[in-house]
């Protein structure tokens, strides 16, 4: 009976142990399934962790090198030591919606002004959408703030106040958080043992088994999952998420990687293949190829190269090393645009200067944000007709019309989005210079000082535009003042020759003072 029991026991520690680990993968579709089954028939062990003391022994190498190198971010010290699970999960999710798209010295001061301002998910969710766009400015990828706020009020409106606890409830309650962001605030906060696969862990996981796939596709993601939830380890899954992550950033790069500071380079499959291609070409360069067979085991390429949904479908580059893994697919072009944008000066009432400002919509690109007048350029129209639309809708903005003639033009700045290859035409216009200082406007805009235009929810592209505008202004100004010293130069040098002249003309007739030529060799002779 004893013995059925140990049994029964292990039976159910052992389903335990296979939910867990299946736990934080998401339940997909009949054809990704199918993907995925095709996937294990035609793919070999080359590409995964078939030893357990494998796994093990990159668990123990990675944490000991992370344990001694790892950088101090603000993060992972709230992580480390902050005693609320609720204030620590709010902190580890603010930092992972900051992180993505965005490296880590960019965000580490906007993360510590964010804290600062709003410490708990309460706080934040008590904020104005334009206070956090505001926060946000500059940072880029502006939905991320607003889904972040959102996440905040569907928190204390209908969790209570309570953040999620599991990675599973993460992934369907926080809007904005997709797989790897709930399986890295899992593991980081809440201790859930789960694997997280970003960007950088995808490069380090495909170069150690040799993964060479497009690796956005179905196949490459659900392989490089299994492979994260199968190494990290159940002690510390948040540090080795973080260390994995950390590599990748630091070491296994996308260019230059640093093989020879890997801790884990000799577990790494393209590594190793590489050096069997070097010894390959040198022997080929000898000539003793067929003579000289490789004593190293064959592990340069999977058993079922042909079939594989693993392995790469593009010829190795010699050139490129351990950079042959993973292959990308080549990016679609982004979409180029022309805009047209107006820099709308006023005189304040304190005299200082005020600028024009208009609200983007609430949804789509830089929703929300703050910008100068604009009108997006289609077909292609002369430069009096662009004059002419961009005329006609700042005087639409302030209800006062103006002659185009008025827009001086300031010059072109790119910006360059995800997407979208933006450049700006600007133009500005000075409203005392055409009357009308003062006047109506229409809703969605505003007048703000250039302190308080600095402090806005405005965009990186904003602040190029506002940063051209100031350069021509000074060069105007510099040109102004060049002329009026050219000028004042002028009538001084008038009035020294003048003076000069009448010095002379007085010497001339002022004996007592100085002789004349004549009169000199006249008193010579005498």
């Amino acid at each position: 009976m004893s013995r059925l029991r140990s049994v029964m026991h292990k039976g159910k520690r052992a389903t335990a142990e296979v939910k867990e680990t299946a736990k934080p993968l998401r339940k997909r579709c009949n054809a990704a399934v199918k993907e995925e089954d095709t996937n294990t028939i035609s793919s070999s062990t080359y590409h995964t962790f078939h030893d357990p003391a494998e796994v093990v022994h990159i668990r123990s190498q990675l944490l000991n090198w992370y344990d001694k190198g790892k950088r101090d971010l603000p993060w992972r010290t709230v992580a480390m030591t902050e005693p609320d699970l609720n204030i620590r999960t709010y902190a580890v999710w603010v930092s992972e919606i900051m992180l993505q798209q965005t490296q880590v010295s960019t965000v580490i001061n906007y993360y510590n002004k964010w804290m600062k301002r709003w410490p708990t998910v309460q706080d934040l969710a008590a904020a104005t959408l334009e206070e956090v766009n505001q926060m946000w400015a500059g940072l880029g990828y502006y939905s991320r703030g607003k889904r972040l706020h959102e996440g905040a009020q569907k928190v204390v409106s209908e969790l209570k106040g309570q953040m999620p606890r599991t990675v599973e409830s993460l992934l369907k309650q926080l809007p904005g958080v997709g797989r790897y962001t709930a399986g890295a605030i899992g593991s980081i906060a809440l201790g859930e043992i789960s694997g997280a696969v970003d960007g950088n862990v995808i490069r380090v996981l495909c170069r150690l088994r040799a993964i060479g796939a497009d690796s956005t596709s179905p196949a490459v993601t659900e392989a490089l999952w299994s492979l994260a939830n199968m190494l990290v380890d159940p002690e510390r899954p948040g540090d080795f998420n973080q260390a994995l992550m950390e590599l990748g950033a630091r070491v296994c790069t996308p260019k230059g990687p640093l093989c020879s500071q890997c801790p884990l380079q000799s577990h790494c499959h393209s590594y190793r293949k590489v050096h069997i291609k070097q010894e390959e070409n040198s022997k080929r360069l000898l000539g003793k190829l067929d003579r000289m067979p490789s004593t190293q085991p064959d592990i340069e390429d999977c058993m079922n190269s042909g079939t594989c949904t693993l392995c790469p479908r593009e010829p190795w580059d010699n050139e490129l090393g351990v950079q042959n893994f993973p292959r990308k697919p080549v990016k679609k072009p982004p979409r180029v645009e022309r805009t047209l944008t107006c820099v709308v000066v006023r005189s304040g009432d304190g005299g200082e200067d005020e600028y024009l400002l208009t609200q983007r919509p609430n949804k789509g690109l830089l929703a929300g944000m703050w910008e100068f007048p604009s009108l997006l350029l289609e077909g292609d129209n002369s430069e009096m007709k662009q004059k002419g639309a961009l005329c006609a809708e700042v005087s639409r903005m302030l209800g006062v019309q103006f002659k185009k003639s008025l827009l001086l033009y300031v010059g072109e700045v790119v910006h360059i989005f995800s997407h979208i290859h933006q450049t700006y035409v600007v133009h500005s216009v000075c409203l005392k210079d055409c009357g009308a200082d003062r006047q109506t406007q229409i809703e969605n805009t505003q007048w703000l000082t250039r302190p308080a235009l600095q402090e806005a929810a405005v965009s990186t592209g904003v602040k190029k535009i506002l940063k051209l505008y100031d350069s021509m202004a000074s060069q105007e100004e510099q040109t102004s003042k060049d002329g009026k010293r050219r000028k004042t130069s002028g009538v001084k040098n008038d009035n020294k020759q003048q003076t000069s002249k009448k010095t002379k003309f007085s010497a001339v007739n002022n004996g007592s003072r100085q002789l004349s030529l004549s009169s000199f060799f006249k008193t010579v002779k005498e």
